[in-house]
C-alpha cells in the first residue's frame, strides 16, 4: 500500500484492478480520525474520483478496529481554546467533516465500508455513508455520542434512518448501546457478514462486480438514488430524463446497442440461410 499524503500514512490507498481499497491507517489510536487524517482522507476520494480506471472503493481500518470516531486528543484541544472560540472553532470543525463525509456518501462510483472491528460514533458514520458495509464477526457498531453529550455529526441522523427506520434509529441513538453483527444484519443496519481473514478480499470481490456497469449509468444511478427519500416522483423523473440523455450519448450505450443490433442481424442472416430455426 501507498499513503494518500506521501508525508502521512494515516490514510493507505491501493488500487488493484477496477478496485481501489482506502485504509484508514492509525490502529494505535483505533483509526481515530484527526484533522491530519480527516485531510488526507479528502484527497485519497477525490484521487479515487478521479481516477477512470477505478470503478469501485472499499474502505477499511488497520489492525483490530475500523474506526473509533473522533480523536481525543482533538477533543481535548476544542475544549481548551477560549470560551468565547469554542463555538466558532467547533462550526468550523463540523464543516470540514461535513465535507468529507459528503465526498464519501457522493463518490461516483459503488463504496463498501468492510468493518474489520468497532466502528463508533463517527466511525459508525463512516460505515454507514457508503453504499454497503460488509462487517467480519468481530465488527460491532455503536452511535456513542449520547454517551459523550453530544449528537451524531457525522450524518448518522441521516444514513441510520435510512437503513433500519426511524424508531429503530432514535433508540440506538438515544443508548448509545453496541450493535453486533448478527443484530446489525437483522436490522438492516448493514448487508453481509464474513469471516475475518476474508473480510477484505469479499469486499473486494463484491465491489468488482458492482463496478462492472457503465461508469455513466452507475454515477447517475446513484445520485439520483440517494435523492429520492426527499423528491417527489415528478423530480425524479425530470432528473431521470436528463441522466438518460447523458447516457444516450455515452460511448458504453452506443457500443451495446451497436452489438445488439449487429447479433440481431447474424441471427436472422443465419435463418435466411437455414442455419438456424
Amino acid at each position: 500500500m501507498t499513503p494518500a499524503n506521501p508525508e502521512s500514512d494515516a490514510i493507505l490507498l491501493e488500487a488493484e484492478g477496477p478496485v481501489a481499497t482506502l485504509t484508514l491507517n492509525r490502529p494505535k489510536a483505533r483509526n481515530a480520525i484527526d484533522d491530519a487524517m480527516r485531510a488526507d482522507l479528502m484527497a485519497a476520494l477525490d484521487h479515487v474520483a478521479r481516477t477512470d480506471s477505478v470503478k469501485a472503493l472499499v474502505i477499511t481500518g488497520a489492525g483490530k478496529g475500523f474506526c473509533a470516531g473522533g480523536d481525543v486528543k482533538s477533543m481535548q484541544a476544542r475544549l481548551s481554546v477560549p470560551p468565547g472560540e469554542v463555538a466558532l472553532n467547533g462550526w468550523r470543525r463540523q464543516q470540514r467533516t461535513h465535507h468529507a463525509i459528503s465526498m464519501l456518501h457522493a463518490l461516483p462510483k459503488p463504496t463498501i465500508a468492510a468493518v474489520n472491528g468497532a466502528a463508533t460514533g463517527l466511525g459508525c458514520d463512516v460505515a454507514l455513508c457508503c453504499d454497503f458495509i460488509i462487517a467480519s464477526e468481530e465488527a460491532r457498531f455503536a452511535m456513542t455520542y449520547i454517551l459523550r453529550g453530544l449528537i451524531p455529526d457525522g450524518g448518522g441522523m441521516y444514513f441510520l434512518p435510512r437503513r433500519v427506520g426511524l424508531p429503530k434509529a432514535k433508540e440506538l441513538i438515544f443508548t448509545g448501546r453496541t450493535v453486533e453483527p448478527e443484530e446489525a444484519l437483522r436490522l438492516g443496519m448493514i448487508d453481509r457478514v464474513t469471516g475475518a481473514e476474508t473480510l477484505v478480499a469479499d469486499a473486494q470481490a463484491w465491489a468488482a462486480e458492482l463496478g462492472k456497469g457503465a461508469p455513466a449509468a452507475l454515477a447517475l444511478s446513484k445520485g439520483i438514488l440517494d435523492a429520492t427519500f426527499e423528491l417527489p416522483v415528478e423530480q425524479v423523473f425530470a432528473m431521470g430524463s436528463q441522466a438518460q440523455a447523458i447516457c444516450y450519448s455515452s460511448r458504453e450505450h452506443q457500443e451495446s446497442v451497436a452489438a445488439f443490433l449487429e447479433g440481431v442481424a447474424q441471427r436472422r442472416a443465419a435463418k435466411e440461410k437455414g442455419e438456424a430455426p
